[in-house]
């Protein structure tokens, strides 16, 4: 055995170890797995696993293993699991002989999830359970789970894109805030009362910029974490949407851009009523600002998504712009996607799926009948059980 992998009997023959597993018991299997896991197949486990036997020599490498260390299963059986897996820490210290799993403290039960290095620098997710027959008693297996760092790569670009993004969007508005600010405190009488009434109502303005972009951030905090709160109550749909067309036609939209198409009796519905409204609001200005022509806001009950007596409401919002090229309809949920160059933070639609899903129901994108882009969502009856 190499350094730091001593065990409690022979290592370098296989016939010892032969005789020893069937001291142990009669139903070995060759995966190293025992009898008490019948029919499970070492190679569909999503994650690479190596067992070695009380002598350290491997008994277990099932496809995962092979793919992620580039080693065959051939060149693994039967050889120290030391030798199998040459791992070192980030600092370059060898980590078998670091944590001595079969003379090490009989106290220990494995090693929680790091980060290590296979031969070639290649990062590899390593954990490991030291099995024992009883408490403080010698090491009879060792089970080594192995992960590749795809995942979590993608996760912490994913964090990098965020913190970068939030620094971009933050920054504008601050500047800008802290520029006014300055400046009517500096020069306070030099200022026409329209001149300042315009720089306060920038500052108001990017101060709401502000606002939002965290609320934002919250709530894909709260999304990600499974902790986005719902406090149902009855909510009118029709009357949330004809509440944001006015809203824009008061910011300045022709009335007759936006054609609503209610088809009812709609069911009643219990929802978070902000939430909701965060929704609608979320839809209806992509409509407005990357879409063309009239936005049509059709509500009409549906079947609730996964049940077959419950009935829903579908709300579907479309324009008659350019739509979103077919390529892009996959990711237009994802993080950070932006349909065109108009400004916005990508992570709005991000939210939106966030909140639907959230209530149980589903939301989709297609193309509208007047080719512009068609957002449908579909929230179910959910009234609570108190009521039912």
């Amino acid at each position: 055995m190499a350094v730091g992998m001593s065990s409690p009997g022979p290592a370098h023959t296989t016939a010892p170890r032969a005789a020893e597993e069937e001291q142990d018991g009669p139903a070995a299997r060759p995966d190293g797995l025992g009898p008490e896991a019948p029919g499970l197949d070492p190679d569909d486990l999503p994650d690479g696993l190596v067992v070695a036997d009380a002598s350290g020599h491997v008994v277990c490498f099932n496809a995962a293993a092979a793919r992620i260390t580039a080693t065959t299963r051939a060149d693994a059986i039967g050889r120290p699991l030391d030798v199998v897996l040459p791992l070192e820490d980030l600092k370059g210290k060898r980590w078998w002989a670091l944590t001595d799993p079969y003379g090490g403290l009989a106290i220990r039960h494995g090693q929680p999830e790091r980060n290590l290095l296979l031969p070639g620098g290649r990062e590899v997710l390593v954990s490991a359970r030291y099995v024992r027959e009883h408490p403080l008693g010698p090491v009879r297996r060792v089970v080594v789970s192995l992960r590749g760092t795809e995942a979590r790569r993608r996760t912490e670009r994913s964090h990098a894109e965020l913190i970068a993004t939030v620094a971009h969007e933050l920054r504008s508005p601050l500047t800008s805030v802290k520029g006014f600010t300055a400046t009517l405190l500096a020069k306070w009488e030099r200022f026409t009362d329209d001149q300042k009434r315009l720089m306060l109502e920038t500052v108001d303005a990017d101060a709401g910029r502000v606002t939002r972009l965290i609320a934002e951030l919250l709530d894909i905090s709260r999304i990600d974490s499974g902790r986005l709160e719902l406090r149902r109550q009855p909510v009118d749909v029709s009357a949330a949407v004809a509440r944001h067309i006015q809203a824009l036609i008061t910011g300045g939209q022709e009335p007759d851009r936006f054609r609503v198409r209610a088809r009812g009796p709609l069911p009643a519905l219990w929802a978070d009523p902000d939430k909701v409204d965060q929704v609608l609001g979320n839809l209806l200005e992509n409509a407005v600002r990357h879409g063309e022509g009239t936005v049509t806001i059709e509500i009409a009950p549906a079947p609730a998504p996964g049940a077959n007596d419950e009935t829903g409401t579908a709300v579907t919002v479309s324009d008659e712009g350019p739509g979103i090229p077919e390529e892009s309809m996959g990711r237009v949920f994802t993080r950070f996607w932006r349909g065109s160059k108009r400004g916005g933070t990508g992570l709005g639609l991000y939210i939106v799926k966030g909140i639907v899903e959230a209530h149980g129901g589903t939301i989709t994108v297609d193309r509208g009948p007047g080719g512009g882009a068609e957002f449908r969502f579909v929230l179910p009856v959910s009234m609570p059980a108190y009521l039912v």
